[in-house]
């Protein structure tokens, strides 16, 4: 009876967690502020996607737009993170009285009762959504950690930003056809298609226009299969530019290029698909990331086959 009690009373933090991160990204939109664009400019930190200082791994999903933010306002000078204890094991420790950021983890769990109910109908249970928050610290925010993790990370050779960015663009192969006055990518036909880049005001708009449409390149069946059946202006249509956009941001800055607004004009469709969906930002920011994930992978492929012929 009291794990009930506790499961039961756990339920209604889980719910208000979704809300309070939805709560927070309608705020900045609503001040015209998009959470995947951030005045870099400002920033005290190099541009790159927020890591976990103990693990190497890099943060994903939601937990980038709320590192992100972080970041920016209160002036982090590294995209690096970790938690109390993590300091602790790495020989240092939070400085006392620092506040530290609320991230997320996502997870499923099936309740008892539904693995009962499966078994009885001799079918796959279902399994409930739910988010586990916890702490996380700046690198700035903590004292005695080793010497290469306090140090700022060094800003990113921007005279190699292009070259990398058309390497990566080269490596997925994708059916590129640069051509026309307009930007789109036709899922039924599997090509993307992008006006010539002296047609965009700054080169460096090409390119970002590029990680735009092959986030929609990624939601085809062959590859991550995402829903892109939704007409123009529908809620369907509005979660899957979402998801494009802020994959165009996480790769950007995984490539050192600052991410800006593609689409601005949609701004009334994401809130409106937030407002009505609590988990809707959750979702979109996950499906982005793993859009993301799958687009670096092919540059870290390509790395991988120049690494092996110069071996041989």
């Amino acid at each position: 009876m009291a794990s009930f009690r506790a499961r039961r009373a756990s339920a209604p933090e889980r719910t208000d967690l979704y809300q309070d991160i939805t709560d927070r990204i309608i705020a900045q939109l609503e001040q015209g502020r998009l959470p995947w664009v951030q005045p870099w400019d400002s920033a005290a930190a190099a541009l790159d996607l927020p890591v976990n200082a103990s693990t190497r791994a890099r943060y994903s999903g939601i937990n980038i737009l709320i590192l992100w933010s972080a970041m920016i306002e209160r002036g982090f000078t590294t995209n690096r993170f970790l938690t109390f204890r993590q300091a602790l094991e790495l020989g240092g420790n939070v400085r006392k009285g620092e506040r530290g950021m609320t991230v997320v983890y996502a997870h499923r769990y099936t309740p008892q009762r539904e693995r009962e109910r499966a078994r009885e109908e001799d079918r796959t249970p279902g399994t409930i959504p739910f988010l586990k928050r916890y702490t996380v610290f700046s690198t700035d925010q903590c004292e005695g950690l080793p010497e290469d993790l306090s140090a700022p990370v060094a800003p990113v050779d921007r005279s190699l930003m292009l070259p990398e960015a058309e390497a990566l663009i080269r490596a997925t192969s994708a059916d590129i056809r640069i051509v026309g006055g307009e930007a789109f990518y036709v899922p039924s036909r599997d090509y993307i298609q992008i006006p010539r880049p002296e047609a965009f005001p700054d080169p460096i708009n090409w390119h970002r226009t590029a990680f735009h449409e092959l986030g929609h390149w990624t939601g085809h069946p062959s590859r991550l299969s995402r829903d892109q059946a939704g007409r123009f202006g529908s809620p369907e249509y509005g979660r899957e530019e979402l998801c494009a956009e802020m994959t165009s941001a996480f790769v950007c800055a995984a490539l050192g290029i600052e991410p800006s607004v593609r689409h601005a004009d949609y701004l009334g469709s994401w809130l409106a698909i937030l407002r009505e969906d609590n988990r809707a930002i959750v979702r979109a920011a996950s499906a982005a990331s793993k859009a993301a994930d799958f687009l670096l992978a092919f540059a870290r492929a390509e790395e991988d086959a120049v690494d092996l012929a110069r071996a041989a």
